[in-house]
């Protein structure tokens, strides 16, 4: 009897400029990931997003809304883990810098770009529709 898949549950900021969607990577890791992380316990989605949002790139975020889901297969990890990813728009005040465990910045190209996970392909493709 085959195990069920691993699962895991995130959050990420869409912040689109100029026809691309600004990516993080975090050291050690060699694919773009949308800002944001996974809620702590008693946290919701939207203040996951907001502490991940500060904690990665120093900036506040405001009116915070939902935008959509997407599943797709986690990148990096030793288990195979099925994401759910709940992505939300939210207005910034500032230019993102990498902080915490976030190594670099890139702005990816709508509808596709090599340099992201999978999930992240999975919402440039939709932002492209």
């Amino acid at each position: 009897m085959p195990y069920p898949m691993a699962t895991l549950t995130s959050v990420g900021w869409l912040h689109v400029r100029d026809g691309h969607l600004l990516g993080v990577r975090t050291r050690g890791r060699d694919r773009f990931y949308l800002p944001g992380g996974k809620p702590e316990p008693g946290e919701t989605d939207e203040e996951a997003l907001i502490r991940e949002v500060r904690e990665e790139l120093g900036l506040e975020l405001a009116d915070v809304r939902p935008a959509f889901t997407v599943e797709a297969p986690a990148h990096g990890l030793a288990v195979e883990t099925e994401l759910t990813m709940r992505c939300f728009h939210a207005a910034a005040v500032g230019e993102p810098r990498p902080a915490g465990e976030i190594e670099e910045l890139a702005w990816l190209r709508i509808p596709v770009d090599v340099r992201a996970a999978p999930a992240v392909h999975s919402v440039l493709a939709r932002l492209n529709r």
